[in-house]
């Protein structure tokens, strides 16, 4: 058999059984969250590399090989779910670093950090002052995690009281010329809702949308196959907003122009209601 028929071969071999070790260790061993994960990758990809194209290496020991450094991984996972302490063998365990503004130089020389060092990992943190730190901790995986003074915070709008409305992030409603049934049942829209606003947009079916999303406020983002028909979406809750607020200034105005007493309080008790109406959910129509 010719030698690059074999290099297919193995290497086709290699690749699946890479494949296969991928998915049976997890997303754990992808994230390299520890020393030791990394250790592993890089040895299993050594190993079906020399295999796939190193001709003295026997197919079945390189398989071999493969099959044990994925094994390992799991059955030390496995012993490190039951033990604590065999868990902080194999994977270590984080340090804290800082700690109210003060550098434990005892963690700093057990980590083998210079300050020169940590200072890096702060200014990766968009950290500059080290007084500004409550806590930093060094993660197994040599990553930095950094807990801010309060004062240092930035402001939330939970600190502040202002209600806002939880965003459940975008949702594709259409793809590739395909209504996404599903999605637009459990959000409670219909097809002639989703008609309406693909028309608004320029398009004149749905066939003609490569890409709909609707966020958590009810905008609708269009990507048409053809850009030329893009037209600017327009946002249905400042619409909505510019909309009672119109409705409102017509009622007063229709108090002050009518010469009807019981007409006259009515429209005036209907134009306050539906200011408290409009200030009340104001927060949730920008």
């Amino acid at each position: 058999m010719p030698e690059f028929v074999l290099t297919i071969i193995r290497s086709f071999i290699s690749f699946l059984l890479l494949l296969i070790l991928a998915r049976i260790m997890g997303k754990k061993q992808i994230s390299q969250l520890t020393f030791f994960d990394y250790c592993v990758g890089i040895t299993i990809g050594s190993i079906a590399a020399s295999m796939a194209v190193d001709q003295n290496i026997k197919i079945s020991n390189g398989i071999i090989a493969l099959l044990v450094w994925g094994l390992i991984p799991l059955i030390l996972g496995y012993l490190g779910l039951k033990s604590k302490w065999f868990h902080q063998l194999t994977d270590g365990k984080s340090d804290v670093l800082i700690e109210r503004g003060k550098i434990l130089e005892r963690n700093l020389r057990k980590n083998q950090l210079a300050v020169e060092e940590l200072m890096l990992l702060l200014r990766e943190k968009d950290v500059f002052n080290i007084d500004d730190v409550e806590m930093a901790v060094f993660e197994t995986n040599g990553q930095l995690s950094i807990l801010k003074k309060s004062e240092k915070l930035p402001v939330t709008p939970e600190f502040i009281g202002k209600p806002v409305e939880r965003d459940q992030g975008p949702t594709i409603i259409i793809s590739d010329g395909q209504v996404m049934k599903n999605s637009l049942k459990r959000l409670g829209y219909t097809n002639e809702w989703l008609l309406g606003e693909v028309q608004n947009q320029g398009a004149k079916r749905i066939d003609d949308v490569f890409l709909a999303q609707i966020d958590s406020k009810g905008n609708v983002f269009i990507d048409l196959y053809s850009d030329e028909l893009k037209r600017e979406p327009v946002k249905q809750r400042p619409l909505m907003a510019a909309t009672l607020k119109k409705l409102q200034a017509d009622l007063e105005s229709f108090a002050l122009q009518t010469q009807n007493p019981a007409a006259k309080e009515m429209y005036t008790n209907q134009a306050k209601s539906l200011q408290e109406v409009i200030d009340n959910i104001s927060p949730y129509l920008k």
